[in-house]
């Protein structure tokens, strides 16, 4: 709690960098073995049909561990303080272990729609996911994002408010501050609250409207918190020291600015502050939502007081009547108390019945049950139906169904289907597992192999040219039928379309840092996955535009693709490998199996004949017949159909 928690998560997702600690590894391992504890827990506390709501930063990676411990469990999560901007989280050595525990939940819940796009922009920077409708799927499940600015208990302020304690309490205040326009703030202590910077907006307007001296008084409550931790002790040191200073400098025969009080405060003291209150200072650096803006709303029953808020607390997205505030500018800050403290009674009054619509209506009821109305929901399968893996028993019979078919052909795409898509064309070469598996089918008696690409054929002859199998590049236009073989064009081509696409796509590649251009004979690919994923998606989408624009005129097709786009001749596509193979198997009959994950295999799946087995991977829309999850459950398949004998 106290190292790793608050030595680095707090202080990084509230964007002081300057706070986090240094040399944490044991804590890490420390946070990493509580929160298993926690997921073993929940683990054995859970029964079939429960609901597991998981929450804040000390618990981040609960809900993949308990995911790992009960697969079927509905987890929700909920952060309650700020999710940093991706340059910020980027800092964190453990950011990819943080955003996989937290993808561990069926739903994701922040305060704000700001936080969501944090996160949705760190999940795309590192994890290379994408996030569509507040949506992302992640190891084959469908993880929902979501908005629930929480809300606080208003009938209960409400009702303390009315109470006689606390009008007794209040009067007594009043009395004491007679002749004062009192301004309050309470808070922990803790440097996100913006304590100096808030001193020294009261210094500024105290320097600024010297008439305001003995004519203001400024109540702060500073509640107690994180006592054993060294950088509160001289925070704290600092902060008495600032009022001390502000107190002397600005101090009248009979009244000082600030009234400081490092204390706990009952809840019959608080509400009775909320209510004396001409103007309520909440001003954070940095705040998830902040709940006592809140609370000093659900307080004034009596329409009257002005809440100073800092834009930077998730509160300022729901409370826009308020006065906001920058506060870094101590100046502006200081111009914009001035402006509350003389505001007319008619705007105070308005402000307030308009912020007290959203406290009451929107409270901690409304947001707990929003969110687990939302986290019931997300047990609902969103993928359609015709886009889920295979069930295992129908794959099981498909495998058996292969394993006896002689002859057999496998027409086995490459990137997406074999082997999961790299950064850039040249890191995706062939591991020594798959180059096992490939050998081992191509032994098999009564069994051809194929292996098609839209690749170059010298990329294909570097990875496979020792292996017992045929190979098609670029989508087809070259074959090869095995070792030795020369490479054959499916026909003449012309480089006259090249001429005009090429500075095309050079431009484009130089607008877009990250992206590169990969030439074949008869096509281009302009990858840009290692581009800014928001940028390289926005340049891709005007790229297509430009390329349509020459398309018809060269006779030419433009392919969209998983972080690439084609660009090739027309008609030179993966269907008219099937034709070629089977001229191989004059009289003969025999099963072939297709495979693959792209838009480009569509074409393949098309032209199979009837009886033939089409097998897609991955969760993109397809005619194919049959579906697996990824490259893993693809291999895993195709080590099925390896004859026992």
């Amino acid at each position: 709690y106290e190292n790793f928690s608050n030595g680095v998560l707090w202080p990084l997702f509230h964007y002081l960098t300057d706070k986090l600690q240094t040399d944490v590894w044991e804590n890490w391992t420390t946070y990493a073995e509580v929160n298993q504890r926690f997921a073993e827990m929940a683990a054995e506390k859970y029964r079939p049909g429960d609901s597991v709501w998981i929450h804040d930063y000390q618990l981040a990676l609960v809900p993949v561990l308990l995911r790992q411990l009960v697969p079927d469990a509905k987890i929700g999560f909920f952060l309650h303080i700020p999710f940093p901007s991706s340059d910020v989280f980027r800092i964190l050595p453990w950011r990819t272990e943080i955003l996989e525990g937290m993808l561990g939940a069926d739903l994701v819940g922040f305060h704000t729609y700001s936080y969501v796009r944090h996160f949705s922009r760190s999940l795309n920077l590192i994890l290379r996911l994408d996030v569509d409708n507040d949506l992302v799927h992640y190891s084959n499940r469908d993880v929902r994002l979501g908005v629930f600015p929480m809300g606080i208990d208003t009938g209960r302020f409400t009702s303390l408010a009315s109470s006689k304690e606390v009008i007794q309490e209040t009067e007594s205040l009043r009395r004491k501050n007679e002749g004062h326009k009192l301004l309050v703030g309470i808070d922990r202590l803790d440097y996100t609250k913006g304590l100096p910077r808030r001193m020294l907006a009261i210094d500024r307007l105290l320097t600024r409207a010297p008439e305001l001296r003995g004519k203001i008084r400024f109540i702060q409550v500073v509640v107690p918190s994180r006592t054993n931790v060294e950088s509160y002790k001289s925070y704290r040191q600092e902060l008495d020291e600032m009022v001390g200073r502000i107190n002397g400098e600005h101090a009248t025969l009979d009244s000082v600015p600030i009234n400081y009080l490092y204390t706990s405060v009952s809840e019959i003291q608080l509400v009775a502050l909320y209510k004396a209150a001409d103007v309520m200072l909440v001003n954070p650096l940095r705040d998830g939502m902040n709940l006592v803006a809140k609370e000093f709303v659900a307080s004034r029953t009596d329409g009257d007081g002005v809440l100073v808020l800092s834009e930077f607390a998730g509160a300022a997205s729901e409370l826009a009547e308020a006065v906001l505030v920058n506060p870094y500018d101590s100046d502006g800050t200081a111009s914009m108390i001035q402006q509350a403290l003389s505001m007319r009674e008619s705007e105070r009054r308005a402000r307030m019945q308009a912020l007290r619509r959203r406290v009451t209506s929107y409270d901690s009821y409304r947001w707990a049950d929003a969110f687990l109305h939302a986290l019931a929901q997300s047990g609902r399968e969103i993928v359609p139906e015709s886009q889920r893996p295979s069930p295992p028993e129908l794959i099981g019979r498909l495998s058996e169904t292969l394993r006896k078919a002689k002859p057999l052909v496998l027409l086995l795409d490459y990137d997406g289907t074999l082997v999961p898509y790299a950064n850039s064309p040249l890191l995706a070469a062939p591991d020594p597992d798959l180059i096992e598996l490939l050998e081992q089918l191509a032994a098999q008696s009564g069994t051809t192999v194929h292996i098609m690409s839209g690749r170059s054929p010298e990329i294909m002859d570097q990875w496979f040219a020792e292996l017992p199998i045929g190979l098609d590049a670029e989508h087809g236009f070259w074959f090869k039928s095995g070792p030795g073989a020369a490479w054959t064009p499916l026909r003449e081509q012309s480089s006259e379309w090249k001429d005009t696409v090429l500075p095309i796509l050079e431009d484009y590649a130089a607008a877009t840092p990250g992206a590169l251009i990969e030439e074949k004979t008869a096509a281009f690919s302009w990858h840009y996955r290692m581009a800014d994923p928001e940028f390289g998606d926005r340049k891709s989408a005007e790229l297509i535009r430009t390329l349509g624009e020459v398309a018809p005129e060269h006779a030419i097709e433009v392919i969209p693709g998983k972080k690439v786009i084609e660009v090739r001749m027309r008609d030179v596509h993966k269907g008219v490998i099937v034709s070629r193979v089977l001229k191989g198997f004059e009289g003969e009959d025999p099963v072939i199996l297709g495979m693959g994950d792209h838009r480009t295999d569509e074409d393949l799946f098309a032209a199979l004949p009837p009886g033939c087995c089409s097998v897609h991977v991955g969760p993109r829309p397809s005619r194919a017949e049959y579906r697996l999850a990824d490259p893993s459950a693809a291999r895993a398949f195709l080590r099925s159909i390896l004859s026992t004998n």
